[in-house]
Order: C-alpha cells, then sequence, then structure tokens
C-alpha cells in the first residue's frame, strides 16, 4: 500500500511496524476467539502495558500526562500499522486513555494528574463512563443524579445507564448535579470514582447480540472525597464537553472496526456467479464511493486533531467526524451482509467472517446513539457549525428545580 508518507514519517512507520512484528503476536486475538469479559478486559491491560514499555502508550496525550507528544502523523502511521493485527482494543482501555486523561489533564490538579495519569497509560487502571441517565441521554445537562457536601466528601444518589464496562472498571468519570436552583447546564460538578466504592451497584445489560458490557450503576449514598471533584463546583458542563470532545475525535481513526480494506477483501473472497461479488460493477461502485467518504473522514479527523495540538478548540466541529463515522460504519457492515445475501442472516456455525459482520451491523446501531444521536449532532453541526438559527429552548436561564 502507498502511505504517501514524507521521509521522517517511512522512518517511523518501518520503526512501529518492527515493534509491532516483534511484540504483537503474542497478544493476538485469532479468528472465533471467544473470551470472557473479564480474560478480554486483562489481555488488553497486556497489550497496552506493552505499548507502554514500548514508548508507543498516548503518542498524542502530551508528555505532562506521560504521553509521547508525539504528532498526529506519528498517531495515524501507528494506527494502521497496528490494525495488521487483532490486538485487543476495547471501550475498557479507551475510556482512560481518550476521555478520562484529557479531562484530568486539562482540568485536573498535578496531584490529580501524577495519580491517575501513569497507572492508566501501563494499563493497570481501566475506566468507564457514568454519563448518560434514563433521562438524560442525548440531553446530558438534564441529569438528575445528585452529589451533596458532607465535610471533605461528597454524597451522591441517582442512576446511570449505558455505562460501558462499568462491571469490570477500576474508576469512573461521573458528571451530577450539585446544585438544582441554578440553570441545568450551571449546576453541574465533575468526579472521578473508585467503582468499588460502598454504595455502588452495577448490573449488566443484556444486549441483542448477546453481549453485556453495557450496564445500569446505582448510587446509594455514594461517599467521594473532595479531592476526587475534577475543576470547580459547578464546572462539570466545561468539564464534560472536554470528555465528549475527545470522544468524538477518537471516532473512526485506524481501528479494526468499519474499514473499507476489509470489506473490499470480503468482496473479493466472496463466490458470486461463477467469480467473486468483487466482479460486479455495482459492488465496486459501492466500494469506491465507501473509500471516498472513510478518505475523506480521515483527513477531516486529522483537520481537528491538528487544531488541538495547537490548542485550538474545535467545538461543535467534532461531532462531524463521530456523525460520518457511525453512518459509514453501519453502511459497511449492511454492504458486508449483503454480498453474503441470505448466508449473511443464516450463516454457518463455522462461518466466523460473516458471524462478525452481523455483530458489527448490530454494533453499528448503538453507536448512532453512544455519545450523542445522529439527530443531536446534526443540530449541533447546524447551529453551531453552519450558523443556522437556533431551536427554541424554553429551558433556558430556568432554573432546574422548576422544570
Amino acid at each position: 500500500m502507498d502511505f504517501n508518507d514524507t521521509p521522517e514519517e517511512a522512518a517511523y512507520r518501518v520503526a512501529a511496524r518492527d515493534w509491532l512484528r516483534q511484540h504483537a503476536p503474542a497478544h493476538e486475538l485469532q479468528p472465533g476467539t471467544r473470551l470472557s469479559d473479564s480474560e478480554e478486559v486483562q489481555r488488553g491491560r497486556a497489550w497496552q502495558k506493552q505499548l507502554a514499555d514500548g514508548g508507543y502508550a498516548g503518542i498524542l496525550l502530551p508528555q505532562s500526562l506521560g504521553g509521547n507528544g508525539g504528532t498526529i502523523a506519528q498517531a495515524t502511521v501507528f494506527g494502521e500499522e497496528e490494525t495488521r493485527f487483532r490486538v485487543p482494543k476495547g471501550a475498557y482501555v479507551g475510556i482512560g486513555l481518550g476521555m478520562a486523561l484529557p479531562v484530568i489533564g486539562k482540568h485536573g490538579t498535578p496531584a490529580q494528574i501524577a495519580r491517575f495519569a501513569a497507572p492508566t497509560l501501563r494499563g493497570e487502571m481501566t475506566w468507564c463512563q457514568l454519563f448518560s441517565e434514563p433521562g438524560a441521554g442525548s440531553d446530558l445537562a438534564a441529569v438528575r443524579t445528585r452529589a451533596v457536601r458532607d465535610g471533605t466528601d461528597w454524597v451522591v444518589n441517582g442512576q446511570k445507564v449505558w455505562s460501558s464496562w462499568a462491571h469490570l472498571a477500576d474508576w469512573g468519570i461521573l458528571i451530577v448535579r450539585t446544585d438544582s436552583s441554578l440553570p441545568k447546564h450551571k449546576g453541574l460538578s465533575f468526579f472521578v470514582v473508585d467503582m468499588k466504592s460502598p454504595g455502588i451497584d452495577v448490573r449488566p445489560i443484556r444486549q441483542i447480540s448477546g453481549a453485556s458490557d453495557f450496564n445500569e450503576t446505582f448510587f446509594t449514598d455514594v461517599r467521594i472525597p473532595d479531592s476526587d471533584r475534577i475543576g470547580a463546583v459547578g464546572d462539570g458542563w466545561t468539564c464534560a464537553m472536554t470528555v465528549l470532545m475527545g470522544e468524538r475525535l477518537n471516532q473512526g481513526g485506524h481501528g479494526n472496526d468499519g474499514s473499507i480494506t476489509d470489506l473490499i477483501q470480503y468482496a473479493a473472497d466472496t463466490p458470486r456467479d461463477g467469480g467473486t461479488a468483487l466482479d460486479s460493477s455495482a459492488v465496486r461502485l459501492n466500494l469506491a464511493s465507501a473509500y471516498a467518504e472513510e478518505q475523506a473522514e480521515r483527513h477531516f479527523q486529522a483537520r481537528l486533531r491538528t487544531m488541538v495540538s495547537r490548542g485550538e478548540n474545535p467545538g461543535a466541529s467534532a461531532s462531524i467526524i463521530k456523525l460520518a463515522y457511525t453512518s459509514r460504519y453501519q453502511k459497511l457492515a449492511g454492504m458486508a451482509l449483503e454480498l453474503r445475501e441470505l448466508a449473511g442472516i443464516a450463516h454457518a456455525p463455522d462461518d466466523i467472517a460473516t458471524a462478525r459482520i452481523m455483530r458489527d451491523y448490530i454494533w453499528s446501531t448503538a453507536l448512532r446513539v453512544a455519545g450523542g444521536a445522529d439527530e443531536v449532532l446534526r443540530n449541533q453541526i447546524s447551529e453551531r457549525v453552519l450558523g443556522m438559527p437556533s431551536e427554541l429552548r424554553a429551558d433556558k436561564n430556568v432554573p432546574f428545580n422548576q422544570l
């Protein structure tokens, strides 16, 4: 493949490729491998530690957080090379690197950075996100989970939902309401919470795929030290936006899921009318269109990450990446199922490739809601990026306890 690298990028690619060839095979998951949740997390922790030992953990994170302080090009090159191997990389590690550390690094104290950065980068500490609630999903500012100050602690009561991997996480990032007399965006505060704290009850949710990596999380008189508060009291919305910007910027990228390269190979391996599905002009046209979308998304993502590296805030533009990636991911999985025709639905038990495509299609439907539903993101893009008129908001400047 022609990567069109600069000489510096080519040298970095050679070094990364050599390192991965030496270390990744010992951590690879073979096709069809089924692990329990705890086994998968342990494998993911081990691979993250290997990355840290090799100097490839947190390539884009600043050195103040223990990262490499590397460039967008370096992160892209390593991501492209890493996808050659089926290494365990899940939300149990990604939430810590892409959400917890950025918000701690930007809004936390030096003591908090020293406490959480190194263990997270080494895979010794895993994280979950405790944002959404039954009545506060896309409208995150409507959270009702409350924290009340009691001396040097905060006492938390309420419920969170869709907490990915919370049942195996060490720590969580948590947004709660600390002042109901203020408008909903202004009465929030942000904490990190030890998931082993008394009063936390995590209940897995059975999904249509059969997995249970989503959870409901209940808080009953959970005590959180004020030293685990991130940012000022009432500054929770600002902290949450730092998290969500990182989450949306990290959508897409160069992971194993949603890649057109895999789909092209899948089409070439699918028998069709004495040849393969790739012989069809209609299939090739769809693949070409998908390839163009993927390249556009990757280049736009690189532009936004460059803005972040310069200290600029992409704002609502980050929503474009999330919206584009999840839509494309579902489209690719649907195309793959269509290539297999009826076998895509009723595939043989040993047809590992098609089973994975079905799993991806099911998961893609959840991704179009997680991290911001399509409709909400389109509103944000239209209003804050394109400058279109805002929707009427009856709750603006109204105290939350009067809504």
